[in-house]
């Protein structure tokens, strides 16, 4: 059995890290507030340009954007995957990361190569250990996610798509449900397709009008789709991140308090043990004088 001091030293370093954990967990409740503004704010113009890209790749449009042209084969697979740029947020780049790696399964079967995008240290790490073309990458994002940022290493990816060398490209991130449920997603980036919006009352062709021209508006419409997206998903992982490493910490220190509560009554055990034991030799002294 261990010793009393020992035990000591045990409860003063658990609650050290308790304290660690606390003041984290208190950390993550006010950044994932503001994410989760940032992200509520940024969701209603990814959902609408998403929506009139989409209904854009069902009209009748003179100019066709690369962006828009489904290719015959996949021969090659563009993959971006989003993550977080820190740990201690439970599985969540775990559960993504797996996502990610099914899904590249999934294309290698079918007999198609595959190029990654990361953003996130975590994704960039992962994906460099387990050998995967990693062309681009974006860590260090910080706690607000800034599109200067995400630009370069994206635009990598849509100019492999544009020159060909890419025939199509997924997304895959975490979406935050509420805080306690964060769901990783895969989504089709390129070419769009306009299946997903279609209803039972949206079976029909889109027609628009265009001012100054189809090719200056198109481009410039698909440039923010891309953006939007890209930003939204990033958004969208962050505050999942700030919840799943609240609940994480919460967690943490629950386990604290239970195990401070064990070795306090290991301590006590020991230390009336080693009382009983001083206590037997006196009297055994007493009966032999």
């Amino acid at each position: 059995m261990a010793g009393g001091k020992e035990i000591r030293t045990k409860i003063k370093s658990v609650k050290n890290t308790q304290k660690i954990t606390r003041a984290m967990e208190m950390v993550a409740t006010s950044k994932m507030r503001k994410a989760q503004e940032r992200m509520r704010a940024a969701r209603p113009y990814g959902e609408k340009i998403r929506a009139v890209a989409s209904h854009l790749s069902q009209a009748f449009v003179d100019y066709p954007h690369p962006y828009l042209q489904k290719r015959d084969s996949v021969k090659r697979v563009g993959l971006i995957v989003v993550t977080s740029d820190k740990g201690l947020c439970g599985g969540l780049n775990t559960n993504a990361l797996r996502l990610a790696v099914n899904k590249m399964k999934e294309y290698s079967q079918n007999g198609a190569e595959i190029a990654v995008t990361t953003i996130g240290n975590k994704g960039f790490s992962f994906m460099g250990r387990n050998g995967a073309q990693v062309i681009s990458s974006a860590v260090g994002l910080g706690d607000t996610p800034h599109l200067e940022a995400l630009v370069g290493p994206i635009k990598v990816m849509v100019d492999a798509y544009i020159a060909g060398e890419v025939d199509e490209v997924q997304l895959v991130y975490t979406k935050f449900i509420n805080t306690m449920k964060q769901e990783p997603t895969v989504e089709q980036l390129l070419p769009l397709s306009g299946e997903d919006f279609k209803g039972p009352d949206h079976d029909y062709n889109w027609e628009y009008l265009f001012e100054p021209d189809a090719k200056t508006v198109i481009d410039d419409l698909m440039s923010r789709y891309i953006e939007a997206l890209i930003y939204q998903a990033v958004a969208e992982n962050m505050a999942s991140e700030q919840a799943a490493r609240m609940v994480a910490m919460k967690a943490a220190t629950d386990n604290a308090d239970k195990v401070i509560g064990n070795l306090q009554l290991l301590y006590n055990k020991t230390r009336q043990a080693a009382i009983t034991k001083e206590l037997s030799e006196i009297v055994s002294g007493a009966a032999a004088v």
